[in-house]
């Protein structure tokens, strides 16, 4: 692997806009993957989130995409904090190119898009509103040279890639194409076969040290849950936590109640506004608040640092699901902690993690003494009764 930005292919420009962002030296997915990438073979990458495979795309798309000749590359990301992301990322690589590069999202208003997308050269977006325009006859693909599908597998899991399939057969067969991926998995393989003619398979080592990690879990009862989650958020406030939960009325739940057991905590999941999510990760990001409660669709594919603790308010159906929380933690030498809150209904998924991971070591903690708080109640729950006791005297 190469060790140093210059040794990997990259312009004089592209070196100083890395340089003067303060990167010293390529993580080992963009010193693996680069070289291919600005040669022009097409890529699939593994690499997971937060290890720097925007950077290695980025660079591919920078050095060959020119201003002003229109749509030259499109990266389609599974959701739409993703596609904001690489979006931020892309603007902050080609700050000396000045290139048009913008999201494509749904949730939001599409005019703006369609007068965004005669200018630009550069489109990050999610499949389904990608397909809209593409109906609407809105999108220009003629002129694609880089096609990059960030998160495939994610793609698979939610449910897009009959879309992606579409998209792809509408781009010029002329082109590069990038494919990166938490985990290459036999679908990804064959969307890869069915679309790449050569390609390099990159696999970079994941970015958590397992040394690094410590896994425990607590057995606890239903009613006791919540005063656990509050007692270890007090106990621990170093560092980011997160806390995932598996619907986005738990996550409404377990975000109200910390709030009021004066913790500083918001929540995101697929039920919020757009620019609502947006102004949340932003936040949780630049350590204005110390907790996030989160659903794994809203987080997904999201490259937050610095987080010391995950918390599993509750265990994943998905296996899968289990890493992705636990690899947002534990980066770059740094040590992190997984806490897993196990009541009854937890078991049956737990086993599973158990049984899928055998490598996993979680180690069984004794619950402390912990004092039980109440939960806060629905407001509405107040105003129903209300209106029924007004409607009995009126």
């Amino acid at each position: 692997m190469n060790n140093n930005f210059e040794d990997l292919g990259l312009s004089h420009g592209t070196l100083a806009t890395i340089r003067g962002m303060g990167f010293t030296e390529p993580t080992q997915i963009q010193g693996m993957s680069i070289p291919h990438i600005v040669s022009g073979k097409d890529v699939i990458g593994e690499s997971a989130t937060g290890s720097g495979k925007t950077l290695a795309f980025g660079c591919g798309i920078i050095e060959k995409v020119e201003q002003g000749k229109g749509l030259q590359a499109l990266i389609l990301t599974p959701t739409r904090e993703l596609a904001e992301q690489v979006k931020d990322s892309l603007n902050d690589f080609s700050k000396k190119k000045n290139l048009h590069i913008i999201s494509v999202y749904g949730g939001v208003s599409i005019n703006p898009q369609i007068d965004n997308l005669r200018k630009s050269e550069v489109v990050v977006a999610t499949p389904g509103r990608l397909l809209d325009h593409l109906g609407r006859g809105t999108i220009d693909m003629s002129k694609i040279g880089v096609l990059v599908l960030d998160e495939a597998d994610r793609m698979f899991d939610m449910g897009f890639i009959d879309d992606v399939k579409k998209i792809i057969k509408r781009c010029p067969k002329d082109r590069q194409t990038l494919f990166f991926s938490a985990t290459i998995s036999g679908r990804v393989r064959e969307l890869a076969e069915d679309f790449m003619d050569k390609r390099e398979i990159i696999s970079a080592k994941k970015q958590v040290d397992p040394s690094k990690l410590k896994q425990v879990y607590y057995d606890v009862s239903r009613n006791l849950k919540l005063s656990l989650l509050v007692h270890l958020l007090k106990q621990d406030r170093s560092g980011l936590s997160m806390v995932f939960c598996n619907t986005r009325r738990t996550t409404e739940f377990v975000s109200r109640n910390l709030k009021s057991n004066n913790i500083d905590a918001v929540a995101i999941h697929g039920g919020l506004t757009q620019n609502k999510r947006i102004k949340t990760i932003k936040s949780f990001n630049k350590g204005n608040v110390n907790v996030l409660v989160c659903t794994d669709v809203a987080a997904r594919g999201l490259d937050i640092p610095d987080v010391s603790h995950i918390y599993n308010y509750d265990i994943p159906g998905d296996a899968k699901d289990y890493v992705h929380r636990i690899g947002r933690t534990a980066r770059a030498g740094e040590e992190g902690k997984a806490v897993n809150l196990l009541s009854e209904s937890d078991h049956d998924n737990f086993s599973r993690v158990l049984q899928e991971f055998r490598s996993l070591n979680i180690k069984k903690v004794k619950k402390p003494y912990i004092k039980k708080i109440k939960p806060v109640v629905k407001s509405r729950r107040n105003h129903s009764s209300k209106r029924r006791r007004r409607h009995r005297y009126h």
